[in-house]
């Protein structure tokens, strides 16, 4: 998604080196994707960039892909991945699980929808309370209608108008939370008097000054900050462990003093669990760290592969829906085939048992990766929780967005991606993303990850 402010020269490896390789692996790129190339000239006459999300954009030319079985892809040009991507972490259930397939097709027979209430919204909403522990769940269609929400009742909840973000957290693409995305270094003052950035053009100054910003793992930081306005904050929203700049754990600590200084201050405080909710754990962070929230926004993973979402809610807050004071609204919100969708991948596939064997997995993965960044001195370390990991190419450890935009190399970050794609892994493209895995993934697919990070790592030390 978003890029680094580093580039090559900065990793004690040979830039010209890494660029030779960058442009070779370019090269094999194109020469394999002529299909999607095709498919990209078609695309780009009709849809801005050639794809549906900008997200999806890359140079020279998306992977067009046409099928997904188990932890496998295949594009348009025949050829054959193990995918690592999964749809954004969403895809942790494996591609075409039968488990999901039977659920979906039988609710088909029975209506795609009808704007109206169905069981299976009652049994998600009631897995959901017991995996995430907050009493009350609404159903929205993706992760930036849950935390368009989550804000709207922060706000009906406290009387206030102003949000809290974390500083490199992507909440969805609403006016609130559309600021201090991806700014640049020298714009955004210091880690305690920060400054607050539009993330691109058409929101109006007047909505994103009432958003302020906090660097993460800082407590001294956010007490700062709420020395000045935390009497006029509403919601805090934050991603319990940071996954849009690479994968960034809390310290220890660190979300027991955001859970008292938001409580402190009257604040809401709503934890981003589009991405952690169904990889990280069986309770997602939530269960993970032992630090309860006001409010939960959940989707990608939770709903099976399709698009949905949640939002869950203490008794204070789903009251104000429940009074109708803060309009929850969405005519395909329950929609039947995403809830038939949900209920199986959260009581079928996404078991406790499974997320043992995920967790498994990733340990693996990181080992093997670790052992080739230290066998080969790459300025580099491995980072996972659950579902998820990455390599991160910094030398130093990161702890919140000033670290990754100072550190994280960009250039090394894009050839690994490309030694990866030409080995037939399937990555998210961009610096900051991370591998998910799901429950269809192999031993073999984990090794041949290593594989291709390997070889990687031996041309580029050379």
């Amino acid at each position: 998604m978003f890029e680094s402010n580093t580039g090559g020269s900065g990793s004690g490896l040979d830039p010209k080196r890494i660029a030779s390789l960058t442009e070779s692996q370019q090269e094999i790129y194109r020469n394999r994707t002529g299909a999607s190339a095709a498919e990209y000239q078609r695309a780009v006459k009709v849809m801005p960039g050639g794809v549906p999300s900008s997200f999806q954009m890359m140079d020279p030319w998306p992977v067009y892909l046409t099928e997904g079985k188990g932890s496998q892809v295949w594009d348009v040009d025949g050829n054959q991945y193990t995918d690592f991507h999964a749809g954004f972490g969403v895809m942790v259930i494996g591609h075409a699980n039968p488990m999901i397939g039977e659920a979906v097709k039988a609710r088909i027979d029975q209506s795609t929808h009808f704007a109206a209430p169905t069981n299976d919204s009652i049994v998600v909403a009631e897995e959901l309370k017991r995996r995430f522990g907050l009493p009350h769940w609404r159903f929205i269609n993706s992760g930036t209608e849950a935390t368009m929400d989550a804000v709207h009742l922060a706000r009906g909840a406290t009387g206030r108008d102003m949000i809290l973000k974390v500083e490199g957290s992507y909440h969805g693409h609403h006016d609130a939370v559309m600021v201090s995305v991806a700014p640049p270094l020298d714009q955004i003052g210091t880690r305690e008097n920060p400054i607050a950035v539009p993330y691109g053009e058409g929101t109006p100054r007047a909505l994103t000054d009432l958003t302020h910003t906090v660097p993460f793992n800082n407590i001294d930081a956010l007490k700062a900050v709420l020395g000045k306005i935390g009497d006029q904050v509403a919601g805090m929203i934050i991603e319990p462990a940071m996954m849009n700049i690479n994968i960034i754990p809390p310290k220890d600590g660190y979300l027991e003093a955001v859970r008292e200084l938001t409580a402190q201050y009257g604040i809401k405080l709503i934890f981003d669990e589009v991405k952690t909710g169904a990889t990280m754990s069986h309770g997602g962070a939530t269960g993970y760290y032992g630090v309860t929230p006001d409010m939960i926004t959940l989707a990608k993973a939770t709903c099976g592969g399709y698009p949905g979402g949640s939002i869950g809610m203490s008794d204070e807050v789903a009251q104000l829906v429940e009074d109708d004071r803060v309009k929850q609204y969405g005519t395909f919100n329950g929609n039947p085939l995403v809830m038939a969708a949900a209920e199986a991948a959260l009581t079928k596939v996404l078991t406790e048992e499974a997320y043992v064997e995920l967790n498994e997995k990733n340990e693996y993965l990181k080992g093997r990766c670790q052992e080739i960044i230290d066998k080969y001195g790459l300025p580099a370390y491995t980072e996972g929780i659950g579902a998820k990991g990455c390599v991160i190419f910094s030398p130093e450890r990161i702890y919140e967005y000033r670290d990754y935009a100072e550190y994280v190399d960009a250039e090394l970050s894009t050839l690994g991606w490309l030694y990866h794609m030409n080995h037939g892994i399937f990555m998210t493209p961009g610096v900051e993303e991370e591998w998910t895995l799901s429950v269809a993934h192999s031993q073999a697919d984990l090794d041949n990850y290593a594989g291709a990070f390997e070889a990687f790592a031996q041309d580029v030390t050379a």
